[in-house]
């Protein structure tokens, strides 16, 4: 048959290391800085100015082709470049979020148990807790001092890690599920050892404390003011033989993220519709909070950028490219996923009809016209692309921003690169899949 329905490989257009080779250094670089919503905020923005793009200025008339960045709460951000058409024609958006899972330090944190410093913390997302033993850690985040001014704790040469248990004693817990065998409360990152000279009762919580005034001028009750959280203290790499994959911490989703930021970037000429790359925060909890999907940055930034133009009619002209992973189709587990509908590695960015879990709970389900929409889109330009669902119907699922989108009567589908090791400290992606994922964006927005 003429049209029947065959994955390809991107490999089979014969890139060439150089095509891949700056794409994939510009993601290793992003991926370094962006270990938080903050800092991917802070590099995007970075990267965005030195691209002619500006902060927008409410009362300011822009043209089409002029370029904005609108920052919400220094967590989330839109980036614009204003299109031939009016706004209530419609707007092309490339939606991804850009938290990732992750261990929060709690509101007080810090105690001293048995001689050692321990700081407690709350699980972020849906982890694995037994991953996040006997890993280098890193801690990220800032504290506002009672002065009101902030602090970054970012240090090079500080290393954190919660410990396990010995193989020779762990007889009981080994009897145990693996979602059993590490509890949350157990997740307590080592922070210290050493303690004051002459001290008595919690000598070395004293000792760490009086460091933190030190370096940083924080007195422990300044921590109740404070975003902290432990990310792997892991390098982005190149993996395997032929370096043909990146391996890293938090590429659900930034790997999206960075993709349709650089697409937004590659767009050189005016576009007839404005071009919108939204990054969010909180989608690994549920989208909630005011740098959500489900708060009302989104509506407000519209309202905005159209100088107050009716935001049901742009809505309803709109379009959105939801972009975040899927899951890889991994040899060593194949039985979760349906073969035929699963997403693999190197065949490009998988567009996902639906997601939700089992009886497609909590999707959105793209029209078959959205899905001809995008589908055409990506052939004209040549994209290799393929589509494809989230695991075997009653195995599990997982949800995307991609129904929030939709709630707002926006025609949408997801799109992204397939993970293997998604949630896991470090996660895996082709390096092929991150280019031509660019390319699809670029497709679009353009």
């Amino acid at each position: 048959m003429e049209h029947e329905y065959k994955k390809k490989s991107v490999y089979e257009k014969h890139y060439t290391k150089d095509d891949l080779s700056k794409t994939v250094e510009k993601y290793l670089s992003f991926l370094k800085f962006g270990k938080t919503e903050r800092k991917c905020v802070e590099y995007t923005v970075r990267a965005a100015e030195a691209a002619g793009f500006t902060a927008f200025e409410d009362g300011k008339k822009y043209n089409p082709g002029d370029k904005v960045y609108l920052i919400n709460r220094g967590k989330a951000v839109c980036f614009v470049i204003f299109g031939k058409q009016p706004m209530t024609a419609g707007v092309h958006i490339a939606a991804a979020h850009i938290d990732s899972p992750r261990l929060d330090l709690k509101v007080n944190p810090v105690s001293e148990e048995s001689g050692l410093l321990l700081l407690k913390t709350h699980y972020y997302g849906g982890i694995k807790k037994y991953q996040w033993t006997a890993l280098p850690l890193a801690l990220e985040g800032i504290v506002i001092r009672k002065d009101g001014t902030a602090v970054d704790l970012r240090r090079e040469d500080l290393t954190f890690c919660v410990t396990d248990l010995l193989p020779h004693l762990a007889g009981d817990q080994m009897k145990k599920t693996l979602a059993e065998g590490v509890e949350g409360e157990d997740l307590r990152v080592l922070a210290g050892s050493e303690p004051v000279k002459d001290g008595d009762k919690d000598s070395v919580k004293a000792n760490v404390l009086r460091l933190l005034y030190e370096e940083f001028g924080i007195e422990e009750d300044d921590l109740q003011c404070a975003e902290l959280t432990m990310v792997p203290k892991l390098e982005p790499a190149l993996i395997g033989f032929d370096k043909s994959m990146v391996g890293a911490y938090g590429q659900d989703d930034r790997v999206c993220a960075f993709t349709a930021f650089e697409g937004l970037l590659d767009v050189t000429e005016t576009p007839e519709k404005t071009a919108m790359v939204f990054l969010v925060d909180k989608e690994e909890v549920g989208s909630d909070g005011v740098t959500g999907m489900q708060g009302r940055f989104f509506e407000r930034a519209l309202r905005r950028l159209s100088g107050g133009a009716d935001l049901l009619t742009i809505c309803a002209a709109s379009r959105c490219l939801s972009a975040d992973v899927n899951a890889a189709l991994d040899p060593i587990y194949p039985n979760v996923l349906d073969k035929q509908n699963a997403c693999e590695m190197g065949f490009g960015p998988c567009i996902t009809k639906y997601t939700g879990a089992r009886g497609k709970s909590s999707t959105s389900d793209a029209s078959a016209e959205t899905m001809f929409y995008f589908i055409k889109k990506m052939r004209e330009a040549d994209v290799t692309f393929q589509t494809g669902e989230l695991g075997k119907v009653d195995v599990g699922g997982g949800g995307t921003i991609a129904k929030y989108m939709a709630n707002r009567d926006i025609d949408t589908v997801d799109i992204g690169v397939g993970l293997l090791s998604m949630h896991a400290p470090f996660e895996i992606a082709s390096v092929a899949d991150v280019y031509e994922t660019r390319r699809a964006m670029h497709a679009f927005l353009k």
